[in-house]
């Protein structure tokens, strides 16, 4: 495993345990070079999930995008980091079928993030929905007000 940090190949495994109920491996790697620790995550792909664009082009799923957009939606706001993180990696394994489109990602995202906590909510939607201007971010706010 290259490190993150300094790009060495010459890491090792100082510790690995089961993580998300048996379905991935987490391992704390240490390289050999610059001394700093990271995490890493093995988890077992029979066949990728593909997200349909909406240019209808397909590329596989990868769920650590999906974090970082939650991440950023959810920035100095007391979520579990590690929530995010199971929901992310939930979708290869609750998907039934091998597609799914980055529409239903946002939708179910957004349906995700609505009773955590309404600011990260807005700050996907802001992105997801690309508000086109200031009345349509105000009709998203009426809207989580009227529930």
């Amino acid at each position: 495993m290259k490190c993150p940090y300094c790009s060495s190949a010459d890491t090792r495994v100082i510790n690995s345990r089961p993580s998300d109920e048996g379905a991935s491996i987490r391992r704390r790697r240490e390289c050999e070079r610059c001394g700093r620790r990271f995490t890493t995550y093995e988890r077992a792909q029979l066949e990728p999930l593909m997200v349909v664009k909406r240019d209808l082009h397909r590329e596989p799923f990868n769920p650590d995008k999906l974090l970082r957009g939650l991440m950023l939606a959810t920035e100095k706001r007391p979520i579990n980091h590690e929530l995010l993180r199971k929901f992310a990696y939930s979708f290869e394994d609750e998907n039934p079928t091998h597609e799914i489109t980055s529409e239903e990602i946002g939708r179910r995202a957004m349906l995700f993030l609505k009773p955590l906590d309404e600011v990260a909510y807005i700050r996907f939607a802001s992105v997801y929905r690309e508000f086109d201007s200031l009345e349509r971010f105000i009709e998203e706010i009426k809207g989580l007000k009227d529930q």
